[in-house]
């Protein structure tokens, strides 16, 4: 795995916010997916961790986003925990995959990913939590991906190409959008590697 992606180990995260601005907007839901690698250096999914998350103090709170998601913020069966009691129950089993792979930081795969990597770093600044494991600023985006692999660049649309079974129902939840992009980028990582792709790679070093 750390020989594949330079070091890094691959993280699929999926965050639902109260918003657009990780400045300003509530950050409510963050699911993440670790990957492993079989021997034969065909990449997999592994274990899921997920947290419902309290807004901040002070938190903006849209609306037409709380719509789009369904999640009321306060509903007390969500069992919400504060932002660094949530952080650090996702950073925690991830700085221990990156140790287990060999990897020096984990590198956040997201479905526009700039958009889920901007709340999550925000949120470990706000919190002032050092051990943050992902890398500050590169990320893999499923959607630059689904775009290239499937000719999609909306999840349902790249999993409907890739033949990942997608229910619309159950979307804009976290843990079902990180499963499913963490499933579309191992089908196109590894159909990369089916294509002799990897082999080039490695031929060429």
């Amino acid at each position: 795995m750390a020989e594949r992606f330079r070091g890094y180990l691959p993280v699929v995260v999926d965050v639902e916010t109260a918003g657009f601005n990780p400045h300003t907007d509530a950050l409510l839901e963050i699911a993440a997916v670790t990957l492993v690698m079989d021997e034969e250096g065909y990449l997999h999914t592994d274990q899921t961790f997920s947290a419902n998350i309290l807004p901040f103090e002070g938190a903006n709170l849209e609306k037409s986003a709380l719509a789009f998601t369904g999640i009321d913020p306060w509903n007390p069966l969500r069992a919400a925990q504060d932002e660094t009691t949530a952080l650090e129950s996702i950073f925690k089993p991830i700085r221990k995959a990156i140790k287990a792979n060999g990897c020096k930081r984990a590198i956040l795969v997201g479905h526009n990913a700039s958009f889920d990597h901007s709340f999550v770093c925000q949120a470990a600044e706000r919190n002032q939590i050092k051990r943050n494991p992902f890398h500050p600023f590169s990320t893999f985006d499923t959607a630059t991906l689904g775009g290239l692999a499937c000719g999609q660049t909306v999840l349902a649309k790249a999993c409907e190409v890739a033949g990942i079974e997608f229910d619309a129902r159950q979307a804009h939840s976290a843990i079902y959008d990180t499963e499913k992009t963490a499933e579309l980028f191992c089908l196109v990582v590894n159909r990369w590697k089916d294509l002799g792709g990897w082999d080039w790679i490695m031929a060429a070093r």
